[in-house]
């Protein structure tokens, strides 16, 4: 296997003597075979800004930088795939903060790309190939002329559009799961924020908020348009907000009026769930899956990066357990990242988290981060680091009821029962 690279005109090439490596957190590691698995369909080949490719000479043993005007490439990985591994790389200048993604190391094998990653999921639905944009910028057209004054759904055409936003994209097509957002505040002020950074963060913002604030009748007429079919999701919660649960009014009033009218489909809520007074009230208003964004179920690594508001893990912790015992489908949006995620101390704490909150669902997603910038932010390790692929299997083996996957999903006996009564 060996290292892949690019010029700054993006070429890209692979090396003909320095094996490819990795890196797991701020070590430079070798890939095991094992780790490694085709670049899957999908996935884009990004070259990393001010870096240089590192490789290890098989003669010597020694790690080599790639001199000269190159820089070294990362994979971005599609929806339904956990990456093991960050590409090895030094920085040429250490002010430089890589774009917002989520890069994934890769080599050249066998004659074509292959990364450091596993399959966690069905990529099915959310691969963009499955969205037909012909149809798409139809759908859009029809309901924005069906609903004018909708200020939602023009918001969402921008997002399905020029984001390319998979969720927002149902929303038009009427498919799986779409997107209802509702909030333009937060309550935290998570690092690398994808939708508000403040102006010093060196971070630039790759979506923009919404900022107005929606009626009940907007929110009701696109959860109607969306709840159709007996396996469709509506999600409160999306890139494009903040905290969805600070609207908790606006929420509440639109499930109850949705649920006068239709029992079809799903209701969903994407939130850090640090608000539990109004998570309760979401609950109680007849939410049927909800999902929690998380990094760690340790507090100082959790504050570190969530940086939260008059909340804090306790918080979380009381929401999930709420929800789950009212019956609603939980998960979490787990924020990994090699060499920090699968240390010893955060397994731990994320398998016991998980019994406490009869958590039924594990999404595994790769934190969009510049390294440099998260490993500085955070604790140290203060354990081993038993790499990504043990970790899974850890979860497997301890969690045997807890579902390891890469988005929401609906539980099979709950579908089932839908599909029989409709």
């Amino acid at each position: 296997m060996y290292v892949v690279y690019a010029d700054q005109d993006g070429n890209m090439y692979d090396h003909d003597q320095l094996i490819g490596l990795a890196r797991s957190g701020e070590m430079i590691v070798e890939i095991f075979e094992d780790e490694l698995i085709p670049l899957p369909e999908g996935a884009t080949l990004v070259g990393l800004p001010s870096t240089r490719p590192v490789g290890l000479d098989p003669d010597t043993g020694e790690m080599v930088v790639i001199p000269g005007d190159v820089q070294a490439v990362g994979a971005l990985l599609p929806q339904g795939y956990t990456r093991l591994h960050i590409p090895s790389y030094v920085k040429t200048d250490k002010e430089q903060k890589l774009p917002l993604f989520g890069y994934t190391a890769v080599v050249w094998k066998d004659g074509g790309f292959y990364v450091a990653a596993h399959a966690t999921d069905d990529p099915h639905k959310w691969d963009p190939l499955n969205c037909d944009t012909r149809q798409l910028r139809v759908q859009v057209s029809e309901l924005l002329e069906r609903y004018p004054e909708n200020r939602l759904y023009q918001h969402l055409s921008h997002c399905a559009l020029q984001y390319e936003c998979l969720t927002a994209s149902n929303t038009f097509l009427q498919r799986w799961e779409g997107a209802v957002p509702v909030s333009y505040s937060c309550n935290a002020g998570c690092y690398g924020c994808i939708s508000e950074q403040p102006d010093d963060s060196g971070f630039p913002a790759p979506q923009t908020r919404m900022n107005f604030r929606p009626m009940v009748d907007e929110v009701v007429e696109i959860m109607m348009e969306h709840l159709k079919t007996p396996e469709s999701i509506i999600s409160f919660g999306q890139g494009c907000e903040g905290e969805p649960s600070t609207q908790a009014k606006i929420i509440i009033e639109a499930i109850k009026e949705v649920r006068r009218q239709t029992d079809m489909g799903y209701i969903n809520i994407n939130t850090n769930a640090g608000l539990t007074d109004h998570i309760r009230g979401i609950v109680d208003a007849g939410l049927d899956l909800m999902r929690v964004s998380t990094i760690s179920a340790l507090d100082d690594h959790y504050n570190a990066y969530y940086r939260p508001r008059a909340y804090n893990l306790a918080n979380v912790e009381k929401s999930l357990r709420y929800a789950s015992e009212q019956g609603v489908y939980t998960s979490i949006n787990y924020l990994v990242f090699p060499g920090v995620t699968d240390r010893e101390e955060e397994v731990e704490a994320m398998v016991e988290f998980a019994r406490r909150t009869k958590l039924r669902l594990i999404q595994m997603r790769n934190l969009n981060i510049d390294p440099e910038s998260y490993l500085e932010l955070i604790p140290k390790a203060q354990g081993d680091i038993l790499g990504m692929k043990t970790m899974i299997d850890i979860f497997k083996e301890e969690l045997p009821d807890v579902v390891i996957g890469s988005y929401s999903h609906v539980p099979p006996e709950l579908l089932q029962r839908a599909k029989a009564k409709y």
